[in-house]
């Protein structure tokens, strides 16, 4: 890792660690200091970095500033029962140009990525998410990407990189590694009738905020997810002002930590963000602590994972199939360790989505399949595989 890309943590904020209980995460985190250096990563599990870039945000300027203040809140937290080693390597500096920055950015994830060190990026734009895809170019795998926020942020295609039109270069690039985009929290009022078409159109898989509430819906979307990218934004103004485009309408402060924790718990989830956000419209510091206690949750997701994704062995799972009236049969597997439900698409040849072959879902769903009526994502799952 070219760690000329990061700078160290506050001096002020270190100082504040080590004045914490011994027992607080502050205390037991490997540290990047001015004093210190760079922490030795061998045997580290979680890699904590912000991002100071914030020239590509729409209209939310400022929200790569002031990063402590998350940092600070963080680390008087006490972990849970955890065996997880975790380091806070700093920040990603501003460079010259906005690209030097995404550059940075994928170097420094690609690296984390390859040593299997789960990162958790907080700060600049949102923007940032096309650099955190990219990063997978070198995993040489097809990538889902799951954003929490109540705009698509497609722009138009002619638009720079920005907060805003993300989504519409990842989309885009060539070649492509995304397999799935799902939007969890979408506010119709924000969207375009266009937009909500091109993602129906492109199969993908989009919530509306109230549907998302029932957070039993949108779990296996976590359970299948690669990347969650989490814009602040997406929580209602009264819990988290600290955004220059918020909502009065959004996520619940204590939905969007458990929202962190489905990310966390769900053993595919090899990257995490959270964007946007902006101190100087922070209260009383309100939205950095929610941010760390969203961090909490999801570091303690981590710890909580059940390592049942069946591909590992179908011993320790129940089989059920369905037969359909067209002869065709669904195979459904349920976790004895979880209770978890996933259901399969049987792919004629091996292809480049075998990997996604098997498609998280719920009881529900397999309660739907046997009164013949096959679910929604397993028609968007085999659509785009075959």
């Amino acid at each position: 890792m070219n760690v000329d890309f990061l700078t160290p943590v506050k001096d002020s904020v270190v100082a504040h660690s080590i004045l914490l209980p011994s027992t607080s995460l502050g205390a037991n985190m490997r540290i990047h200091t001015q004093t210190d250096g760079f922490p030795d990563l061998e045997g580290v599990n979680i890699a904590l970095f912000g991002i100071e870039e914030d020239r590509n945000t729409e209209n939310n300027l400022g929200s790569g500033k002031d990063l402590h203040h998350i940092r600070r809140h963080l680390y008087q937290l006490y972990p849970g029962n955890w065996n997880t080693t975790i380091a806070d390597i700093g920040n990603i500096k501003k460079g010259e140009l906005t690209s030097d920055s995404h550059f940075a950015i994928k170097e420094v994830l690609t690296s984390l990525l390859e040593m299997n060190i789960l990162p958790i990026i907080i700060g600049g734009g949102q923007d940032a998410t096309f650099s955190n895809y990219k990063a997978y170019d070198k995993l040489e795998q097809t990538v889902n990407l799951v954003t929490v926020d109540n705009m698509f942020d497609l722009g138009n295609i002619d638009d720079e990189l920005s907060s805003k039109s993300y989504l519409s270069k990842i989309i885009m690039e060539v070649p492509s590694n995304l397999f799935n985009y799902s939007n969890i929290g979408y506010q119709t009022y924000f969207n375009s009738q266009d937009e909500i078409n091109l993602i129906q159109g492109l199969n993908f898989d989009a919530y509306r905020l109230g549907e998302a509430k029932n957070l039993e819906i949108v779990e296996p979307v976590f359970r299948d997810a690669d990347i969650v990218s989490i814009d602040i934004g997406s929580v209602r103004q009264s819990d988290a002002p600290a955004n220059n485009n918020l909502s009065p309408n959004g996520f619940y402060g204590e939905e969007i930590c458990a929202i962190s924790r489905y990310a966390g718990i769900s053993d595919k989830v090899s990257s995490f963000g959270i964007y946007e956000y902006n101190s100087k419209h922070d209260s009383n510091y309100q939205t950095a602590h929610l941010i760390a206690q969203m961090i909490w949750y999801f570091i303690e997701g981590v710890n909580y994972r059940a390592k049942d994704y069946p591909y590992c062995t179908k011993e320790d799972y129940q089989k059920f199939t369905v037969l359909l009236e067209n002869d065709d049969p669904i195979n459904f597997y349920k976790s004895n360790k979880s209770g978890r439900w996933w259901m399969e698409i049987n792919l004629i040849k091996d292809n480049k989505y075998k990997r996604h072959a098997l498609i998280p879902c719920t009881y529900e769903d397999y309660l739907e399949t046997t009164k013949q009526l096959i679910p929604n994502r397993w028609f968007k799952a085999q659509r785009k595989m075959l």
